[in-house]
């Protein structure tokens, strides 16, 4: 590292340089498998054009409720939130991660023990802050499991 190059510059090129790679290849892989919990939980991403869809697959240690089986609602909310996060990187071309700094989510219905899908849409992006609301569903986009609004600092 030079004199004039401190860790924070370093971390916040690295963070543009990734984002600049996945979007140039349009693969998102690379962005998500430096996010440990993106890998826990299996995580994935296909863009088309300007829409992006989220993937959790059906992955046994990712069930909350054994009984029904049923994903962890815990596991769904940190899904929506990181899928927030990626959207407005890849978006904004981000030269940092954006810092949550309010999460709401609404579960409407048990996500069973299958694929669930997100998609999110930045309903508001200031200088500062971002507004995003994600949906998650199963197997119908009609019928979600779960809705969740985020703001996010991006400076």
């Amino acid at each position: 590292m030079t004199e004039h190059t401190t860790p924070e510059a370093s971390s916040e090129l690295d963070v543009q340089d990734v984002v600049k790679r996945a979007i140039e290849l349009n693969d998102y892989s690379y962005l998500l498998e430096k996010v440990p919990y993106s890998q826990f939980i299996g995580m994935s991403v296909a863009r088309f054009g300007d829409e992006m869809v989220f993937r959790l697959p059906a992955k046994d240690d990712n069930i909350g409720n054994p009984i029904l089986p049923a994903i962890h609602g815990g596991v769904i909310a940190g899904f929506m939130e990181m899928s927030a996060i990626v959207q407005l990187m890849v978006f904004m071309q981000a030269k940092k991660v954006p810092k949550i700094v309010d999460f709401s989510i609404d579960y409407l219905r048990a996500g069973l023990h299958q694929d669930s899908f997100a998609e999110c849409k930045i309903t508001r992006q200031g200088r500062r802050v971002a507004n995003v609301s994600i949906n998650c569903w199963q197997t119908n986009r009609k019928q979600l499991i779960a809705t969740a609004r985020a703001h996010f600092l991006l400076d």
